[in-house]
């Protein structure tokens, strides 16, 4: 991890007075507690947040699917409800008019008391015919019948399922809000002296980290980016400085998918909104086949993801309180890679 928690403490505090909901205190961090040990416990709380952020992420874009699928078959709904109260005009016409022909000759007994033969047989392929349009009517009835009640019930579910996720999406909102604050009382019990401390430490074990990867010739020689990464990778370069937002995608602010998405749909490939996602359903490379413009996952739990840059740098969104920034690609322990285009996962 990179960047200077000094600045962190800073905007992560004025960040916390803005969206998070009120916590019981905490006891303050233990000054007898070594650097290394508050590094690992702001690391571990940073993660938690971001794989917050990653699920609440998830919930959402299944929420924005579920509200496209209510609204559509709300709209098949009325058109069928249409379709059946034309079928009911049809049936009730059809209805009067038996009803009007009960009282004389049924048009059977007509045709056979008919002196014309040739009119007869005229007269019968107009009956025949208005037998066919007869049953013709009381099958799109029961047709029209049977769709209505079958998307009624699908419409119903529909929103059953919008309203769960709903609810889904607002514990998750709360537990990256409860993890912000968590991060904000680690900070706020810091000096100024170890938060530099834990600075130097961090920037430190990146750099060991990079030379490790260097070293095993686990990084990948120069290799040209296509012209649809080139485009991802100038657009994510265009954000550097930008802030972190969880939830954000653009344009103002991001978080760490909401980076990588929008870059390859502004190279016009989309792929999945989040890290999860895009680890699972686009093709995966080995590092050093990374080119400009591949992602890098991190964490086992795939929680965060960068946009390869070239030469062993990523640009990405860090975490909260930090912005959009290059960086080596060594930053967190490295999941994998994978490659957005046509060959990916699906």
């Amino acid at each position: 991890m990179s960047g200077s928690l000094l600045r962190l403490a800073c905007a992560a505090t004025v960040a916390a007075q803005a969206v998070l909901v009120p916590v019981p205190a905490v006891a303050a961090p233990d000054p007898q507690r070594s650097v290394a040990q508050l590094l690992t416990d702001l690391q571990r709380l940073y993660r938690q947040t971001e794989q917050a952020t990653e699920t609440y992420n998830a919930t959402t874009e299944q929420l924005e699917r579920q509200r496209a699928e209510v609204a559509r078959l709300d709209g098949e709904l009325a058109r069928a409800r249409l379709a059946l109260q034309g079928s009911r005009t049809d049936a009730g016409r059809l209805a009067r008019q038996q009803y009007q022909s009960s009282g004389g000759l049924g048009p059977y007994v007509r045709l056979l008391l008919a002196p014309d033969p040739q009119h007869a047989l005229d007269e019968g392929h107009v009956i025949g015919e208005l037998a066919r349009q007869r049953a013709r009517t009381v099958t799109r009835l029961a047709t029209a019948e049977k769709r209505k009640d079958a998307l009624a019930r699908a419409a119903r579910r529909a929103l059953d399922t919008q309203l769960a996720l709903a609810g889904r999406q607002k514990r998750q909102r709360d537990d990256v809000r409860a993890g912000l604050a968590d991060v904000e009382r680690l900070l706020a019990g810091l000096t100024p002296d170890q938060l530099a401390a834990i600075a130097r430490l961090e920037q430190q074990g990146v750099a060991e980290a990079q030379r490790r990867l260097t070293t095993a010739g686990a990084l990948p020689a120069d290799r040209p980016a296509t012209a649809q990464g080139d485009r991802a990778v100038r657009y994510a370069m265009e954000q550097v400085g930008k802030p972190y937002a969880w939830g954000a995608a653009g344009p103002d602010a991001f978080d760490c998918s909401g980076l990588t998405s929008q870059a390859w749909a502004h190279a016009g490939t989309p792929i999945p909104r989040t890290s999860q996602e895009q680890w699972e359903q686009l093709e995966r490379i080995t590092l050093n086949q990374l080119r400009p413009g591949d992602l890098v996952v991190y964490f086992p739990e795939a929680t965060h993801v960068a946009l390869y840059a070239g030469d062993g740098r990523v640009v990405q969104a860090p975490r909260p309180g930090e912005k959009v920034t290059v960086s080596p690609i060594a930053g967190y322990p490295i999941l994998g890679a994978v490659r957005p285009g046509p060959t990916g996962r699906g």
